[in-house]
């Protein structure tokens, strides 16, 4: 399917789900259309449950791709046209002195992408939609029950014009947010707290243009943070210590300006307010991320403060990792035990992330002396230490996490795969289509005979064929690699053998 296509072409004719491999994903955010896109691609039935109408985007806080989300978008070869709609930064300076650059990044993408979040959506949900995603905008979550092999869920439409309906699938996945309908559905708990209060938004014009694309600053008991929208609008996150009120008090435009002069020395001709409100940040996270058949993902899983702009990236990541592992057990190729691995790899990264991004929030909202003086101490300790930077940006964006990997394993399993160059291409465009990777050492004159892709049997990949590319090293390197769809490995060995390879593919592809 080529063009365009309408999301909203089967809302009015629902198809009756097929238990035993129909998915319901609830939440047509970025999370919720990253992971319905992948499964549909994958041949499986998918219905993106939605609560708002159709074209009410939800509010867009999110800014900020990072480095890799790039890499897994453009595995799904939809980076290049969102770098194309937005704007690349390679240098961030936080709290005056802590400058963090980015163009040393070992990715294709060693930069920070700025781009509202609804053009993000829209890519996503285009993609969702031409691969066959059935769309039920409208239709709000009312119950969850689980029984057998299927699991059902009850909808209505939240104007309560019609009533309650009943929607049956294999697997659920609650992508619905903080205020998750699925996750409250389930009983499951999000404990937590609040972190700061009364944040300020507000979408703005400016009458003098910001000396870089991304401006922060924290002075005294005032934060505030600009990024243009592209269409000659700023959005504008601030606060204030001493302004605690609940995030139903009025909001006008002279505390915006006020808020950002005091944290950024001035307020950039501030004026022409389209739309404000105020919000406040969390810090939480559900124990778990399945309970039998259902599975939360993004804000429906965990939430934390803005700082780092991590929020969008790291529920794409979740998506990116549960969507193949969701194809391949309802396709038959992986027992359901692949599943759990989902909450082992996960979990881990969404309390880092908690971790992380309130770290930098109480920097930014450091006060007494002694917090002041150490904020000072750790951006000189920053600056200085290469190594412990690199670890910090690496978490920031994404590329430095690693997956556990199971005693006695190759010391790259559980590694990310930067898109690396192979005899035929990169690697990223090899992954096209959800596909595992077999890299093996290139066929030459010196090549060992027991090594080749020949020898090695992997030129006809039988049944595997639509699930694995089989490629080679561009340069002379010993180790057979397998890659995830997911871009992280699977199996790696040096000087492999046939049977050790298909050990690795039976294991982790699935049998021929």
């Amino acid at each position: 399917m080529t063009g365009t296509a309408d999301p909203t072409r089967t809302t009015s004719t629902p198809r009756p789900a097929t238990a035993l491999r129909d998915v319901i994903v609830v939440g047509a955010g970025p999370t919720g259309l990253l992971l319905a896109g992948d499964l549909a691609a994958a041949g499986v039935p998918v219905t993106l449950v939605e609560k708002r109408p159709h074209g009410i985007s939800n509010l867009s806080r999110a800014f900020a791709v990072h480095a890799r989300t790039l890499e897994q978008l453009d595995v799904r070869g939809l980076a290049d046209e969102l770098e194309a709609r937005g704007r690349t930064v390679d240098r961030i300076r936080l709290f005056g002195r802590l400058s963090v650059r980015l163009d040393t990044l070992p990715s294709r993408f060693n930069h920070v992408l700025v781009i509202p979040q609804y053009e993000v959506e829209e890519v996503l949900e285009r993609r969702a939609a031409e691969a066959g995603v059935r769309f039920r905008y409208e239709a709000e979550v009312t119950g969850v029950r689980q029984g057998g092999d299927m699991v059902t869920v009850e909808v209505r439409d939240p104007r309560g014009e019609d009533g309650p309906e009943e929607l049956t699938a294999a697997y659920v996945v609650g992508a619905d947010g903080h205020r998750s309908a699925v996750r409250e559905a389930i009983g499951l708990p999000f404990p937590g707290r609040s972190v700061i209060r009364s944040v300020v938004l507000a979408d703005v014009r400016l009458d003098e243009e910001p000396e870089m694309l991304l401006t922060a600053g924290a002075v005294g008991d005032a934060f505030a943070f600009l990024v243009p929208f592209g269409d000659g609008y700023y959005r504008v996150i601030g606060w204030h210590r001493g302004r605690d009120v609940p995030d139903s008090e009025p909001l006008e435009l002279d505390e915006v300006r006020e808020i950002t002069r005091l944290a950024l020395g001035r307020d950039y001709g501030m004026r022409d307010a389209r739309w404000m409100s105020r919000f406040h940040s969390d810090e939480r996270q559900a124990p778990a991320y399945r309970v039998g058949r259902v599975f939360l993902a993004g804000d429906a899983a965990h939430v934390h403060s803005p700082a780092g702009g991590q929020g969008l990236n790291t529920g794409l990541q979740d998506a990116a990792n549960l969507g193949w592992k969701l194809a391949a057990v309802l396709g038959g190729h992986a027992d359901s035990a692949l599943l759990d691995t989902y909450q082992a790899e996960r979990h881990p990264v969404g309390r880092s992330v908690l971790r992380s991004s309130g770290g930098i929030v109480r920097l930014a909202m450091a006060k007494y002396p002694w917090t002041l003086a150490f904020r000072s101490v750790l951006t000189m300790f920053l600056n200085r230490v290469g190594p412990v930077r690199a670890r910090v940006i690496g978490q920031v964006t994404g590329i430095g996490y690693k997956y556990g990997s199971p005693r006695g394993a190759h010391r790259l399993v559980g590694n990310r795969v930067p898109d690396v160059t192979l005899r035929s291409g990169r690697l990223h465009e090899a992954m096209r289509g959800g596909r595992f990777v077999l890299i093996t050492p290139r066929t030459s004159a010196s090549s060992s005979p027991r090594t080749s892709p020949c020898s090695l049997g992997l030129h006809t990949a039988g049944d595997r064929k639509d699930r694995l590319t089989v490629e080679e090293w561009a340069s002379n390197r010993r180790t057979t690699v397998l890659v995830r769809p997911d871009g992280y490995v699977a199996w790696a060995a040096e000087d492999a053998n046939g049977p050790a390879v298909e050990a690795a593919l039976t294991a982790a592809v699935g049998a021929r």
